[in-house]
């Protein structure tokens, strides 16, 4: 590919690169070996949620290199730097996991700071972990910039007696173990195979939930979510999003030229067909509100409502990642819900080409075994439900995927926690009774704070064989990997006063994910009793630093649980300045 002749008096770099008043600025570059021709090309933010923390950030910094490779070959200057990731799966089931959430924000926040400092003319962002996917796509659209989203890539299955294992597993073997069902040397032997490579979690948790969603909604080169992270071909997918970021440059094609609320209802409508995470709940409203547009969880829920189900991916199905990609990926489910009439086919996407454009090119076809086709699905209706009702005015999220009719409707009296560690207590100790409904609050973003997974608590019931026997809601979060009748997301939270502050033991609740409700029977006129003998929210150990802030500027889930302002407020826009 030739180089592109770039006009940088419009591009923010300049600032930093052009004129005598610049030449100090010059002479930093100089100092770091970039020549002159380098200094006066377009500068391309290569940003990395690099750490050692675990295997799905550990491949990013060496992925970042081909993503360098393909902006040089383009004609740009590629500058490498990195933000944080908080990973859930080390975060999850003790204190650490109030910090997961919130690094979202932090991942964002640090990603502009980082560009607007050094007035870099477009990102590339490479991400791994749960929150540092929508970290970084939040990022590219509140700057605007031209923006190309690359995910690092999924862990390879374990394998373990014949069958396919992954972390899920592992934390489901925690509950038989404490059942007395699952043996030291059994469980020494499944946590030494079940991650055998770098990369996110492999089934459709949040990370690769996210990935589908950033090849949805038309930020990531399409296919390049789905190679596992050990595949040297992942080079390729790296090459070529830096070569793509140059032509959004060269035609001034910008984040929210791609993010648009349509492209955001496709979004939605993979994340249903896969019986993606409900943590999609969160970040796709919260992705809206970087660029001013009002996609709260209502409207998520609505897409899930009325797209079918019919990709086969853990933990409500048998597949993983790596299945995935091998029947062809995002674009071949895509293809099938375009077959529905289920796709805007006009919405711009990374490539510079359309949605619909990019689907003309993909010629293979639904396997029927990891894709069925969208016309014979799973279930008629998305893998991921809202709820809606007395105890919920501003919504839950729950995962049905894998589950019969039967078993999406759950009434039963409730049996209250005030953390999530006095329920996993109880669930340890077996503390509770088949046919009751769990409430695990003052989990809430602002309430807990950080709004907590409680993937060990919902594992440990799966592991004791009590995944159906019990519901469980709460204002916290649950991971991708949780399966089970587990409603998560209540609002408002508890730190709100929200109704599921005002529950008692034995309140008489009902779950329908068949009709959309989460109520409890109780009168307007109790509930009201009760809120006026409220005593407020519970008081939490945090009070300073990160946590502090974060619990007193995030919003409500339903919007996102964002932390300022949107889109809608903005006075000016980075790439303008």
């Amino acid at each position: 590919m030739t180089k592109q002749r770039f006009d940088k008096s419009k591009l923010p770099s300049r600032h930093v690169t052009e004129g005598p008043a610049r030449a100090p600025h010059r002479s930093y570059f100089y100092a770091m070996g970039i020549s002159e021709e380098e200094i006066h090309q377009p500068w391309v933010g290569v940003a990395t949620c690099w750490n050692e923390a675990a295997p799905c950030n550990i491949a990013l910094n060496r992925q970042a290199q081909s993503v360098k490779a393909g902006v040089k070959m383009g004609g740009g200057t590629p500058r490498e730097f990195t933000t944080i990731t908080v990973t859930d799966g080390i975060a999850m089931g003790h204190e650490g996991m109030r910090s997961s959430l919130a690094s979202r924000d932090a991942i964002a926040d640090t990603v502009e700071l980082t560009m607007r400092g050094h007035c870099y003319d477009a990102l590339v962002g490479l991400a791994g972990c749960d929150k540092s996917l929508p970290g970084m796509m939040m990022a590219m659209v509140r700057l605007n910039t031209p923006s190309v989203f690359i995910y690092g890539g999924s862990i390879l299955p374990g394998r373990l007696n014949g069958q396919d294992v992954t972390v899920q597993d592992v934390f489901e073997a925690v509950g038989k173990h404490q059942a007395g069902n699952y043996s030291d040397a059994e469980l020494a032997i499944l946590e030494r195979v079940a991650c055998p490579s770098a990369g996110a979690c492999g089934g459709q948790f949040t990370a690769n939930t996210m990935a589908c969603v950033s090849e949805a909604i038309g930020l990531a080169l399409p296919n390049s979510s789905g190679a596992p992270a050990p595949y040297e071909s992942r080079d390729q997918y790296g090459e070529a999003s830096g070569m793509a970021v140059m032509t959004l440059i060269e035609k001034n094609i910008r984040a929210r030229d791609i993010v648009t609320r349509k492209s955001l209802e496709n979004a939605a409508r993979v994340v249903a067909c896969t019986g993606g995470s409900t943590n999609a709940g969160l970040h796709l409203p919260a992705i809206a509100h970087e660029a001013g547009i009002d996609f709260d969880l209502f409207d998520v829920c609505d897409i899930f409502r009325d797209t079918p189900y019919f990709v086969d991916l853990k933990p409500g199905g048998k597949y993983v990642a790596k299945d995935l990609y091998e029947a062809g990926g995002v674009p071949v489910v895509m293809k099938e819900l375009r077959k529905q009439g289920l796709i805007h086919e006009d919405c711009m996407t990374a490539t510079g080409r359309t949605m619909g454009e990019e689907l003309d090119i993909v010629t293979r076809e639904a396997d029927g075994r990891v894709i069925y086709p969208a016309a014979t699905p799973l279930s008629k209706t998305g893998g991921v439900v809202g709820l809606k009702g007395n105890l919920a005015p501003d919504g839950a999220i729950v995962k049905v995927a894998g589950m019969s009719e039967k078993e999406q409707v759950f009434s039963g009296p409730a049996r209250v926690f005030e953390s999530e560690e006095e329920a996993f207590a109880a669930v340890k100790s077996r503390q509770y009774q088949e046919g009751e409904v769990i409430v695990i609050r003052n989990e809430g973003p602002a309430g807990g704070p950080g709004m907590r997974e409680m993937l060990a608590t919902t594992a440990a019931l799966s592991g004791q064989g009590m995944g159906k026997s019990v519901a469980l809601i709460t204002d916290g979060r649950f991971s991708g990997a949780t399966r089970g009748f587990c409603v998560g997301h209540v609002g408002p939270e508890s730190a709100l006063g929200g109704p599921i502050a005002l529950l008692r033991n034995g309140d008489k609740i009902t779950i329908n994910a068949i009709t959309g409700e989460l109520s409890v029977d109780l009168s307007d006129e109790e509930l009201a009793a009760r809120k006026a003998d409220w005593t407020g929210p519970r008081k939490t150990n945090y009070s300073n630093g990160a946590l502090w802030k974060y619990a007193r500027l995030v919003g409500g889930a339903r919007k996102g649980a964002v932390t300022h302002p949107g889109g809608d407020d903005e006075a000016h826009v980075y790439m303008d300045l």
